[in-house]
């Protein structure tokens, strides 16, 4: 058999069973043995996971005829992942801290800390050169009375890419009988130190590999946006979104403004609260009309970013699909960008005795 089907689990009293299997997704270049786990819901939905990066490798959901098809841009091979995803993070848990900070430096505690650049930058992004994307993640399947279920877990070391404090961090993917992909993160540490988890899947509810999704409408529960600099950082105004490109308050078309956009695609953070909620709520809904495939998104983040695969070139896909500028859409649930250097934000520093919660929701329907 090619997937080794490591344990059935019966949740509650469905009438049916949800299965875990596992396979061997490759070697890395480094020699570590990369592990993909499958998740399946009794209704045929499916989530591939594989232990680089806890990177969602395939999410296939049905269309409003039953047509089921995998949404979650990626690749075949190992191989692509670890060539292409330091550019693209197809799929890939994104930290410690996610999104960008400015200078690649932080003061905290008295001490000042250097972080490397992203390439031809002046920034740091998304955790930093072999962030979170980029590690194995150790993984363990768990029972739980939603659905099939993975743990991740994975010790960053204090001075692992600059940030201070031995990190330990637990990421659950759970695939709920109620037709539901949840994230759920959770870390601790034992020194100071800033934190902003989030997943960075790009999706496309008409198939990866089909195309743009600039015909997809796009919701969000958001009054504002974040004003940024040329790096797209930050300046800690917050600016209405009424009268602009940045207006999703009501159901739009992803591409109908692009125009009016300084970089001809969205790369920006919306504000979804003025601080962490207690649970997660409504933040976003995407909708694909032609097949009606519909996901909503529920998180208890002050913020997401939405991101259209604006800076995107040409590259091959699963199946050989071609992916290229606005083939996915990516809405990253997440404390604001460079927190650590505005007060005015939710903060993202994480204290020893503190444990670091979120949840974010990923529903799906059609209509």
């Amino acid at each position: 058999m090619k997937h080794l089907i490591l344990t059935l689990l019966t949740v509650g009293l469905l009438s049916a069973q949800a299965e875990v299997t596992k396979d061997n997704f490759g070697t890395t270049r480094d020699g570590e043995s990369v592990e993909r786990y499958t998740l399946k819901n009794k209704h045929g939905l499916v989530a591939k996971v594989i232990t680089l990066g806890g990177i969602i490798n395939e999410l296939h959901v049905p269309d409003r005829a039953g047509k089921t098809a995998d949404i979650a841009l990626g690749f075949d091979t190992l191989a692509e992942y670890e060539e292409h995803n330091g550019g693209v993070f197809f799929g890939c848990i994104t930290g410690r801290v996610a999104n960008r900070i400015a200078g690649g430096k932080f003061d905290l505690e008295g001490k000042s800390y250097t972080l490397d650049l992203h390439p031809k930058t002046s920034f740091h992004l998304h955790g930093g050169l072999k962030g979170f994307s980029k590690v194995i993640w150790k993984a363990e399947i768990i029972t739980d009375p939603r659905g099939p279920a993975l743990r991740l877990t994975y010790l960053s070391k204090d001075g692992d890419q600059g940030f201070p404090g031995n990190l330990n961090t637990s990421v659950i993917y759970v695939l709920t009988e109620e037709d539901a992909f949840v994230i759920e993160y959770e870390a601790t540490t034992d020194k100071a130190t800033p934190i902003n988890l989030t997943n960075h899947t790009y999706f496309n509810l008409a198939g990866a590999g089909s195309g743009t999704v600039l015909d997809h409408r796009l919701t969000l529960q958001s009054k504002h946006y974040l004003e940024t600099d040329a790096d797209l950082l930050p300046t800690g105004k917050l600016l209405p979104v009424t009268g602009t490109a940045f207006d999703f308050t009501k159901s739009e078309v992803i591409g109908s403004r692009l125009d009016q956009i300084s970089i001809g695609g969205y790369d920006h953070a919306f504000v979804l609260a003025e601080k962490p909620q207690t649970k997660p709520s409504l933040a976003a809904e995407v909708y694909e009309p032609k097949n009606g495939r519909v996901m909503r998104i529920l998180t208890d983040q002050p913020g997401i970013q939405l991101y259209t695969a604006t800076y995107t070139t040409p590259l091959k896909g699963k199946n050989g699909a071609g992916y290229d500028r606005f083939h996915g859409l990516c809405l990253e649930t997440q404390h604001h960008p460079d927190s650590v250097h505005h007060a005015e934000f939710p903060t993202t520093i994480l204290r020893p005795g503190e444990t670091y919660r979120t949840t974010t929701i990923h529903q799906f329907t059609t209509r």
